[in-house]
C-alpha cells in the first residue's frame, strides 16, 4: 500500500479464531489529511464507503480480549460488513482516538467504556453529540457504556440500572421484536454472561425494545431484564445493548457479532 495514502491499515489478530483482519489506525489521521481510504473508484464515479469507528478505553483483560474489546468487535464487523471501512479508536490515542478528520466522516460510532468514563474530554463529547443530533451519525453504546459521557449526553437521563451484580454465568437472550432490522437472522439463544444489570433502566422511552434476557445465576436462580433498546436522537439513531462485560468473550460470539453488524447498518441516520 502506498505509504502516502491518507489511511494506514493495521492488522489485528483475532482473539479466538485466529483470523486476521484489516482496520484503520486512528493514529494515521491528521486534521489536514484528504479522504483517501474511504473512497473507491467505480468507473468515472467516486463512491464513498461508509465508515464505522469502534472505540474502547483499553481496560479489558488481555487474557480475555488480547486486542481489546474494540479489536474483537472490529474483527466481527470486518467479516460481516465487507463494503464498510472499519476503524479502531482508543482512549490513549491522540484526541482520544477521534480527531476531527475521523469523527467528521464517521457514519457510526460504537462505544465501549467502563472504568475511565471521566477521562473523556467534554469538548469531544459535545462534538459527538452534534454529529448525532444534527448530522445523523449513528451511536451504539455497549454494556457499561450506559454511563459513558456521550451516552449520558444523548439520552439526557441518569442511564442507571436498579442493580449491578457479577453473580451470573449465562444469559438466555430473547428476541422481543423479531421484525426489527437489528434482530434480522437472530433467534433466542444462550451464551456466557458474567454480569447482570436489573430493570428498571433510567432512560428515555425507547422506540423499540429489541431484546430481553433471562439471567442464570451461579446459584441456579434466574431473573429477567431488558437487553437491547433503540432511540431516535435528533437526526441520529442510537442502540444500547446490555450484554458485554469484559470478563466474558461475548464479542466473540457469532450471534452477538451478527447483532452488532445489524445494529451498525440500522443506526446509519439521515445525512
Amino acid at each position: 500500500m502506498n505509504a502516502n495514502r491518507f489511511a494506514i491499515r493495521s492488522v489485528i489478530a483475532g482473539a479466538i479464531c485466529g483470523a486476521v483482519i484489516c482496520c484503520v489506525s486512528t493514529n494515521s489521521y491528521a486534521e489536514d489529511s484528504k479522504p483517501g481510504d474511504k473512497v473507491e473508484k467505480e468507473g468515472n464515479k467516486m463512491k464513498a464507503r461508509p465508515c464505522v469507528v469502534v472505540w474502547s478505553e483499553g481496560t479489558a483483560p488481555m487474557n480475555v480480549y488480547p486486542a481489546d474489546i474494540n479489536g474483537a468487535i472490529a474483527e466481527g464487523l470486518t467479516q460481516s460488513l465487507q463494503d464498510w471501512e472499519v476503524v479502531v479508536a482508543n482512549l490513549k490515542d491522540a484526541d482520544h482516538g477521534l480527531p476531527d478528520a475521523l469523527l467528521n466522516r464517521c457514519d457510526v460510532l460504537v462505544w465501549w467504556g467502563h472504568k475511565k468514563h471521566g477521562a473523556v474530554n467534554d469538548e469531544l463529547v459535545g462534538r459527538i453529540v452534534k454529529r448525532v443530533r444534527e448530522e445523523g451519525m449513528g451511536f451504539i453504546a455497549l454494556h457499561s457504556a450506559h454511563f459513558a459521557k456521550p451516552n449520558l449526553a444523548l439520552m439526557g437521563t441518569a442511564c442507571s440500572w436498579r442493580e449491578y451484580k457479577s453473580d451470573t454465568k449465562s444469559i438466555h437472550l430473547k428476541v422481543e421484536a423479531p421484525g426489527h432490522p437489528i434482530a434480522k437472522g437472530i433467534k433466542d439463544c444462550d451464551f456466557e454472561n458474567g454480569e447482570r444489570y436489573e430493570d428498571p433502566y433510567a432512560m428515555p422511552k425507547p422506540d423499540d425494545v429489541v431484546f430481553s434476557g433471562v439471567f442464570t445465576w451461579k446459584n441456579g436462580q434466574t431473573s429477567s431484564s431488558k437487553q437491547g433498546f433503540t432511540f431516535t436522537v435528533g437526526k441520529g439513531k442510537c442502540f444500547y445493548f446490555q450484554p458485554g462485560h469484559e470478563t466474558n468473550p461475548i464479542y466473540m460470539n457469532e450471534t452477538v457479532r451478527r447483532i452488532m453488524a445489524n445494529a451498525v447498518k440500522w443506526v446509519v441516520g439521515t445525512k
